[in-house]
């Protein structure tokens, strides 16, 4: 999405939104993770959302993944993921939560048993 040398992209990131700031029906979050759906792409799709779906061609990606792939705002890239998977385009995931806190004396009770097994 950049035209000017510098990076600087030639239409402001805002625009590429269609000038909506809010998700639709879908509200993404950071690290929501998005795939294409294998729809074909309707004629007339904005150039921004049809690079989020080339970009989705390559495999699964978060949502911030996408922003610094197509360099525009998570913000932007959050509605017109949202619009896509609200016209089926596209489809996303909740992030997957963080693990289980290990448990400190499960490891020890581990690293002790290793220990007992070397020294006979």
């Amino acid at each position: 999405m950049t035209g000017r040398p510098g990076g600087r992209p030639l239409v402001p990131a805002y625009l590429s939104t269609g000038g909506v700031a809010q998700p639709g029906r879908h509200d993404l979050e950071r690290l929501s993770v998005l795939t294409g759906s294998g729809a074909p792409p309707p004629a007339g799709l904005p150039a921004a959302q049809a690079a989020l779906l080339d970009a989705l061609d390559g495999g699964p990606l978060t949502v911030v993944e996408a922003a610094a792939l197509l360099r525009l705002p998570v913000s932007a890239v959050r509605v017109l993921a949202a619009d896509l998977v609200d016209r089926d385009l596209a489809l996303a995931r909740p992030p997957i939560p963080p693990a289980a806190r290990f448990d400190p004396d499960l490891l020890k009770r581990v690293a002790d048993g290793l220990r007992s097994l070397k020294h006979p």
